[in-house]
């Protein structure tokens, strides 16, 4: 049995900390994880054409071995041209000279503001700061995931254990991210750690599966970003070999659990968002297809914005799922509303019922609603999760939308723009 929770449990030889380095005017802004021995590793990056240096330089290191990740936020580092690479480098040249191992063996991860050099000054000072004050206990491990916040209103963490072979694993998380979420690859920064003994090969794999079917299932306001990086380190630590067998099937497992619960937290917590979608498809012809519809629904603004107004538009649904470009036969669609207040079908076989309108209002007016969709083309399904399109949202990201250190759209000119 897989035990998941909500907050972090540290696997074995993993240390935590959390800074302020002066990046952000008062908030935690700079964190180290680092391994007491070498990590397999696996990652997932923006599919953006426009990468963050960070984000180059991570790709050409990926797939090798690992010790730990230096993070810092309130700079993204991105479009900062050949600088932005070097100072990059010199980040994990850094953390090497503190920590061990070469500069390659640390991942680095940056978000914040957009087209503004890093200050290297308070980086470096950063990193010696927080290379100094590692530890394994409730405040590094909050400290850590709070130095990666931007505009969140809270941490995200999920931790999942489980036993095989009389060992017990776990794998823990953290992410950031409120606005600019999309799938490929949903916008966070997202680090996961675990004490499992995987091979690279097949953790690069089980990323890429467990990522696709998560983070690349949400959406909040249609943007994907500069920066987006999943890592994923596994030291063995806990002893228990999970590349094959039935602990590769139970870490499989865990790994998905703790990025779906990251993965929903993230949609949780969009900026200006007033409710949780979630959209399950089933009996759609493959999982592509199946995929491709649930995330049609969930990305769609008219879908987004009914259920902002409590609205059972049924209608925009299928429409969403007309244009996706997925095959499936509408005239045997099935679409339902859910929620804790109940359950209404508003479509049988391609047809519209007549549906209980007060029963239906309390439905949508939860904090948290269900879209079904019951295909009869196969047995695939696919679940996607996103929030309702409001006037705070539009207002919070397009306008005047403002960041941790208070700064509204128009000064953010002065400065660059926000990631």
């Amino acid at each position: 049995m897989i035990e998941v929770k909500n907050h972090m449990i540290l696997p074995e030889g993993f240390s935590l900390s959390g800074v302020h380095a002066g990046i952000k005017k008062v908030k935690l802004d700079m964190g180290i994880i680092k391994s007491d021995v070498p990590c397999t590793s696996g990652s997932a990056y923006t599919t953006n054409r426009v990468k963050a240096a960070p984000v180059v330089y991570d790709m050409s290191i990926k797939g090798t071995p690992k010790l730990g990740v230096v993070m810092n936020s309130g700079n993204a580092n991105a479009c900062t041209g050949e600088k932005g690479y070097e100072d990059t480098r010199a980040m994990a040249a850094k953390a090497a000279e503190l920590l061990g191992g070469e500069a390659a063996d640390y991942f680095i991860a940056s978000t914040g503001v957009i087209g503004v050099p890093l200050p290297m000054d308070k980086i470096i000072a950063g990193i010696e700061s927080a290379a100094s004050t590692l530890g394994r206990d409730e405040e590094h491990m909050n400290a850590c995931s709070d130095s990666v916040l931007t505009t969140d209103t809270h941490r995200k963490c999920v931790s999942a254990q489980f036993e095989t072979g009389g060992k017990k694993v776990t794998v823990t998380g953290f992410s950031k991210g409120s606005g600019m979420i999309h799938p490929n690859m949903a916008t966070t920064l997202s680090f996961i750690m675990t004490d499992a003994a995987v091979s690279t090969e097949v953790l690069q794999k089980l990323v890429g599966e467990s990522v696709d079917d998560t983070f690349n299932m949400i959406s909040v306001d249609g943007d994907t970003s500069t920066n987006d990086s999943c890592f994923v380190l596994a030291n063995g630590m806990s002893g228990a070999e999970c590349s094959s067998g039935e602990a590769y099937i139970w870490f499989a497992s865990a790994l998905k659990e703790v990025l779906r619960g990251l993965a929903k937290m993230l949609v949780k917590d969009g900026e200006g968002a007033e409710k949780f979608i979630e959209v399950r498809v089933n009996g759609a012809k493959d999982n592509v297809n199946a995929k491709i519809l649930a995330r049609s629904i969930v990305s769609s603004n008219l879908v987004k914005a009914a259920f902002f107004g409590s609205d059972a538009n049924w209608g925009r649904i299928l429409c969403a799922m007309g244009y996706s470009g997925a095959e499936f036969d509408p005239s045997r669609v099935d679409l339902y509303f859910t929620s804790a207040a109940g359950k209404i079908q508003t479509l049988k076989a391609g047809e519209p019922l007549a549906f209980d309108e007060e029963l239906a209002k309390k439905i949508l007016l939860e904090k948290e609603v269900g879209v079904l969709a019951e295909l009869s083309d196969g047995s695939a399904s696919a679940e996607a999760w996103g929030c309702d399109l409001t006037m705070s949202m539009s207002a919070s990201t397009a306008i005047t939308g403002a960041d941790n250190d208070g700064k509204t759209g128009k000064q953010r000119q002065k400065g660059g723009s926000p990631h």
